[in-house]
């Protein structure tokens, strides 16, 4: 049933940013937002919890909007279409991943590179996100969700997967190579089973043997801690928000060998010795993810039975989860969830 006029929802609204606390994202009735012609109106029905989120509330990325409703890994139902859509019609269920729009007309959107467009605009952080019960989204930023995952398990996904799936690609990985991740939270699971699906031998650093037992469970040839040995890396992907990986990271890794780090935001870089990275070693950051990632992705996630580990929460919790985000106890990935009112 659509709202009616001047209807309200429940929203999670951040109005300003401090260390993550049990009031820290207000629960709020919020009027239902209006669509434009190019938008359409998406009932939630669950919503991952990123790091991403928690660098926004903490002040480590700046507010670009306040209030602002925070998420970026929607799964919900198609209420009502502007006027001027044409890629989906009212009750279909998509995504909305991180990247809202993009200008269009950069040299960066002209060569591909979208994700990397100074105009971009961001689901959560430039306009309203998920943590509520409904939202708005543009048409172009839309993901189909294919049929064998269900909203709490396909929401992951849309961040966590398609960034996961960028970091791959972006540390050159080839079918049958090394690979290291370190740091095995919600996007590394995923990671770990697309490198598998390649056929990679996987090598897991993270400190929670909780963590570890996850990723042997998930096909890893090899887990324990950063500073320990492992064979010699052809690739290796930094999940965590810790520069003082990197340095260790190139360590484990080849010559001819890269490393990618998949942080929209990280601790500093220590001072290390040039013999690290000498022998053509490559270092390359990974910049949110463009529209074409998201689509290949998804598909690829259905060929690959991707299985994502979830814990769902209820809306009113997210405080709660962002805080047991911040001290490393989700096993997996944290999902709001909004079917059961």
């Amino acid at each position: 049933m659509l709202p009616s006029l001047n209807a309200k929802m429940r929203a999670l609204r951040l109005s300003s940013q401090s260390p993550i606390s049990k009031s820290s994202l207000s629960l709020v009735d919020f009027p239902i937002p209006t669509l434009n012609s190019n938008s359409i109106l998406l009932r939630v029905r669950a919503c991952g919890v990123c790091h991403t989120d928690l660098h926004i509330v903490e002040g480590d990325l700046p507010l670009r909007k306040s209030p602002i409703t925070i998420g970026h890994q929607v799964v919900g139902v198609v209420e009502k279409v502007g006027d001027e859509v044409t890629q989906c019609k009212a009750g279909e269920r998509v995504g909305v991943p991180w990247l809202h729009t993009t200008c269009g007309a950069c040299e960066f959107c002209k060569r591909g590179e979208e994700n990397l467009c100074d105009g971009a605009r961001f689901t959560g952080w430039d306009v309203d996100g998920g943590y509520a019960e409904y939202m708005v989204a543009h048409e172009s930023s839309l993901v189909r969700i294919p049929e064998a995952f269900t909203d709490e398990a396909a929401s992951p996904l849309l961040c966590a997967g398609i960034i996961g799936y960028r970091s791959l690609i972006k540390a050159d990985v080839q079918e049958g190579e090394r690979v290291g991740l370190f740091g095995f939270g919600a996007s590394a699971h995923i990671a770990i089973q697309i490198a598998r699906y390649w056929n990679c031998e996987v090598f897991v650093f993270t400190r929670g043997e909780h963590h570890r037992a996850q990723a042997r469970s998930l096909g890893a040839a090899w887990a324990g801690g950063a500073g320990e040995s492992a064979s010699p890396l052809d690739r290796a992907i930094i999940f965590a928000p810790a520069g003082s990986l990197v340095p260790i990271a190139l360590s484990h890794l080849r010559k001819g060998g890269t490393l990618a780090i998949n942080a929209i935001h990280t601790s500093p870089i220590p001072q290390m010795d040039y013999s690290l990275l000498y022998g053509e070693r490559a270092v390359r950051s990974v910049a949110n993810a463009t529209r074409a990632d998201a689509r290949e992705f998804m598909q690829l996630a259905a060929q690959a039975k991707i299985k994502t580990d979830v814990t769902t929460f209820e809306l009113a919790e997210a405080n709660e989860v962002l805080m047991k985000l911040k001290r490393g106890e989700i096993n997996g990935a944290a999902v709001l969830s909004l079917n059961v009112r």
